[in-house]
């Protein structure tokens, strides 16, 4: 098996190890199980309208992140591990593209298209880790999660349809992006993450 990985350095007595940190399986389905409780509270009628621009505003920049580390990591492993790789993780950016767009108009009146792409995304998306796993090695997968949070917290916090989806470009062009989404979203007290929901 092999994932588009830079070596490790070698080093003495380096059998058996495991890296720190979270599998990207499994750090990716938790954020698919978090991000589909967000997009239900923001679809639900009977969410007030203060909480609804709350939990969109959470969505918007959480969902920003995610798809944005399965660009950089997640799309690039499958390409290089399955047979069938490519066209997968080329299906997976188009549907992505599709919620980005969906997500951009993210009031009440679109919660039910970002739900149904939403939905198709994690349809799309579940298989193929399913089959990663199957084929990576946990070290691999770790080291993969690892990366695939560190692109989270550096990626934009708002959908920005015109920038790169594939390694290179969008390990360089995202980060600063997201230094200018970060910026704003202090400047305006904008909540990007669920633990803000929670806050008086």
């Amino acid at each position: 098996m092999s994932v588009p990985l830079p070596p490790l350095p070698p080093a003495e007595g380096d059998e058996g190890y495991r890296p720190g940190g979270r599998s990207v399986v499994d750090v990716v389905d938790e954020e698919h199980r978090r991000l589909t409780a967000l997009v239900e509270e923001l679809a639900d009628p009977a969410t007030d309208a203060d909480r609804r621009r709350a939990v969109a505003d959470v969505f918007t920049a959480e969902v920003s992140r995610h798809l944005s580390g399965e660009e950089q990591y997640l799309y690039p492993a499958l390409r290089g591990a399955l047979p069938d790789g490519a066209e997968l993780a080329d299906r997976d950016v188009e549907t992505d593209t599709a919620l980005r767009r969906a997500v951009r108009a993210a009031d009440p009146e679109h919660a039910a298209d970002v739900r149904r792409r939403w939905r198709q995304h994690v349809a799309a998306v579940e298989p193929a880790l399913g089959r990663l796993r199957g084929v990576a090695t946990e070290e691999e997968l770790i080291r993969l999660g690892n990366r695939f949070a560190i692109a989270e917290e550096a990626a934009p916090t708002r959908p920005h349809s015109g920038t790169p989806t594939a390694p290179p470009w969008n390990r360089i062009v995202e980060p600063a992006v997201g230094v200018v989404d970060k910026i704003r979203d202090a400047v305006t007290g904008r909540p990007t993450y669920p633990a803000d929901l929670d806050r008086d």
